[in-house]
């Protein structure tokens, strides 16, 4: 070996073996496709051997490459776990803060961010839209909102309300429609993006035989297309409730599905001073809006 591996290579060599490409691997470190062609073509140069077998449909690791992956992985593990325990010695509530969510809590959270920035003007919140979990053990976020039945027992955090739902319809389509029996209704359905939603369940178990006039891939456009009068939607509560053209098909939220949402933390970050104010104001904004979730909200049942 002509030069030492330093941890930037090492890097490398794990973002193409994890995304099995030079341009997934550009991506995840924020360089471009030709730096880490560049670059790897001089890792495997200076330690002479080839770590990647080159395909036309992307790379795939050698025994040396899965070998220095794995490496890789482990030392990526040590250095996260020393970022988190030193992040978690912070004395003072400022500095960023990494929040995700999802398309529609973020509209949630958004509403109460002006008296979070007012009760702690030291913290800047980074906001993370994305309906794919986060894994805050890599620190990909901080804290997360979430709905879930069961956290990763390596997070902490709060239970701050259960997640109710209910069938909606647009003003129009409930004035021509308004029969109660499920299966005599146009419904918009969801593509395979939303298959393992409690949604997807309940439309599963309750909507075998119905009549679909079209497909969506997040809630956002489930309840856009409900609003435009395709047909009837399940929505949660607070996507539902706040809709100004959506009615409930009941006055009355459904029994099932429900789902908890989670605000949650990794362990090792539980005590950082910034994080701590954090979860400490967004607990006490999310209960805030507890009658929404729960779909108890004054207003929700209008027809």
């Amino acid at each position: 070996m002509n030069s030492p591996l330093d941890w930037n290579d090492l890097r490398l060599v794990l973002a193409v073996a994890r995304e099995g490409s030079l341009s997934g691997a550009a991506r995840r470190l924020g360089v471009t496709h030709s730096t880490v062609f560049r670059r790897l073509g001089t890792i495997e140069d200076a330690i002479g051997t080839r770590l990647f077998e080159r395909f036309r449909d992307g790379y795939a690791p050698t025994p040396a490459g899965e070998i220095a992956a794995a490496s890789a992985a482990r030392l990526e593990d040590e250095v996260l776990a020393l970022e988190r325990k030193l992040a978690g010695r912070d004395l003072r509530p400022s500095g960023p803060v990494r929040i995700t969510t999802t398309d529609t809590l973020g509209a949630v959270l958004m509403r109460h961010l002006p008296a979070m920035r007012a009760a702690h003007p030291e913290i800047q919140p980074e906001i993370i839209i994305s309906n794919a979990m986060a894994n805050l053990t890599r620190r990909e976020a901080e804290i997360a909102i979430r709905p879930t039945p069961a956290p990763s027992e390596l997070l902490v955090g709060r239970r701050v309300a259960d997640i109710a739902h209910a069938v909606y319809g647009s003003r129009a389509y409930l004035a021509r429609r308004s029969d109660r029996d499920l299966s005599v209704h146009d419904w918009i359905g969801l593509d395979d993006a939303l298959a393992g939603t409690v949604v997807a369940g309940w439309m599963r178990e309750n909507l075998r035989s119905a009549r679909i006039t079209c497909r969506v891939d997040a809630l956002p456009a489930l309840r856009d297309a409900a609003a435009a009068g395709l047909g009837l939607a399940l929505l949660p509560c607070y996507v539902g409730d706040l809709a100004p053209t959506l009615r409930r098909l009941t006055p009355k939220a459904l029994a099932e599905p429900r789902s908890a949402l989670w605000l949650l933390t990794h362990d090792d970050l539980k005590r950082t001073a910034r994080i701590r104010a954090t979860l400490d104001f967004l607990a006490s904004a999310l209960t805030s809006e507890r009658a929404l979730f729960e779909g108890k909200r004054a207003g929700g049942t209008r027809r």
